[in-house]
């Protein structure tokens, strides 16, 4: 078996990465979630838009006289800020993100792999004869994903 992950994350590592996105958290007070349905229905803004919107904001600061009474202009400002700034972390963060679930997932796969390897040399002792081998295939194959609870046959 290839091994292509070998590494330890002791708890004082794994409290300090906590601790750090605790501190992010903490510097966002503001973040929210949204519903499945608010994500659907709400317009977005992607990468086609920024220059439009961007667009209309410097034009609406320079022309007062045909911004309508109920847009507020700096709260305009404000929400392109906050786009703005949120997503210079936000790419970091996903590209971090990413790395972390595929690492978590070759990891996954390195584990289960070695778990049924070990799986089939505890089959073949039990069928062997090997003592002690029975009840531990017997527990294992009881909790092999794919099979429920009550459909172990020995």
């Amino acid at each position: 078996m290839e091994n292509k992950i070998s590494v330890t994350i002791n708890a004082e590592t794994t409290k300090v990465i906590l601790d750090a996105i605790k501190t992010i958290e903490d510097n966002l007070p503001f973040l929210i979630n949204l519903s499945v349905e608010d994500r659907k229905n709400l317009p977005k803004m992607g990468d086609k838009t920024v220059a439009f919107v961007t667009k209309a904001l410097e034009y609406s600061k320079q022309n007062k006289d045909v911004v309508p009474s109920f847009l507020d202009v700096a709260e305009f400002e404000k929400d392109v800020d906050v786009v703005t700034n949120l997503s210079r972390v936000l790419v970091p963060l996903h590209q971090l993100a990413e790395k972390i679930d595929d690492t978590t997932m070759l990891g996954g796969s390195e584990a289960y792999t070695a778990a049924l390897v070990f799986y089939s040399a505890v089959k073949g002792a039990a069928k062997a004869g090997v003592p002690g081998m029975k009840t531990i295939y017997n527990e294992l194959q009881a909790r092999f994903p794919g099979r429920s609870k009550g459909s172990a046959n020995s």
